[in-house]
């Protein structure tokens, strides 16, 4: 059914082109998205702690770029998409990418995923490449060298301390809760310094959180990523380990600070993609890179896109 973008006249931008809201599927969990355009599918998948609606911008700019942009609530961050069985691992995730490709009947896209979404992303397109034409990954590079990572970087290791904070049941979860998740305005500030946002920008973020069974789904991510050894956690860092076997993207911001700039570019070495790797460190902007500069990532997107699109 047709309808306005729900962040029309919000401080996330004004989003002009007629949009839909869609249900995606995943076996019996169900997904909400935004959807508009006409042309090559495009997903977009968010990270933590963020909402689909961040991507208005490279949704507007795709959609009158000529191509079809689906922005999709990643699994858990809604009622109708967490699993009884409180699966967050990455391959399940994984397996939600290419389900939402058959929900919308589509035999291809291009997917772009941010913090987790980038992660999500790309073990996607490692698990049935066949199904992606590209891949864009920003902020976050693969996973499991960002974890070998940290052992060899006193400041990466400084950086990811928050993961090691969100291992915390009960405390963490307190924590976040404080202050009408005030802490959520905390990361957003550390990890994209400099930037003078609206608090406004946030409030999605900190409503959606508040949401039954929410903050228990997105503290999950981190915990089943970093938890005990068990055949799951085996297949995800197989899985992460894979090489990309479709040309990807990847864009970081020079002050981000959750992923360092530098540890960054050292997880993203061009061997793992060897369907091509166009890699830019994009000056000025941090963590949130969409948002902090949207016309130079919807440039070098739309760029990619294109050549990208045969």
């Amino acid at each position: 059914m047709d309808a306005r973008f729900p962040l029309r006249a919000s401080v996330y931008g004004a989003m002009t082109t007629t949009t839909e809201r869609v249900e995606l599927c995943s076996g019996e969990l169900r997904f909400s998205a935004h959807a508009c355009g006409e042309g090559p599918t495009v997903l977009f998948i968010h990270g933590f702690p963020d909402v689909p609606e961040t991507w208005v911008h490279q949704m507007q700019a795709c959609a009158e770029g000529g191509y079809r942009a689906v922005a999709v609530t990643a699994r858990g961050y809604e009622g109708s998409s967490q699993p009884h069985d409180d699966n967050y691992r990455v391959p399940s995730m994984a397996a939600d990418v290419v389900a939402w490709l058959e929900s919308l009947n589509v035999e291809k896209a291009h997917v772009v995923g941010h913090d987790w979404g980038a992660v999500i992303a790309r073990a996607a397109v490692a698990a049935a490449p066949d199904r992606f034409q590209s891949l864009c990954m920003m902020a976050v590079p693969n996973g499991t060298r960002v974890a070998k990572a940290m052992l060899r970087s006193p400041r990466q290791l400084w950086l990811s301390r928050y993961m090691l904070f969100f291992q915390l049941r009960g405390v963490a979860e307190r924590r976040l809760r404080a202050n009408d998740y005030a802490f959520v305005d905390k990361l957003w500030r550390r990890w994209s310094p400099g930037w003078d946002y609206d608090p406004m920008l946030t409030s999605r973020v900190r409503k959606t959180l508040s949401e039954p069974g929410v903050l228990t789904a997105a503290l999950a991510y981190y915990r089943q990523s970093l938890g005990a050894v068990s055949e799951e956690a085996q297949e995800a860092f197989a899985l992460a380990g894979r090489p990309v076997s479709v040309p990807c993207l990847a864009l970081n911001g020079a002050l981000d600070g959750c992923i360092d700039s530098s540890v960054f570019r050292s997880c993203m070495p061009a061997g793992d993609y060897p369907k091509g790797l166009a890699l830019h460190t994009l000056p000025g902007v941090g963590h949130f890179l969409h948002l902090e500069a949207p016309g130079t990532v919807n440039q070098l997107l739309l760029e990619w896109l294109r050549s990208h699109s045969g």
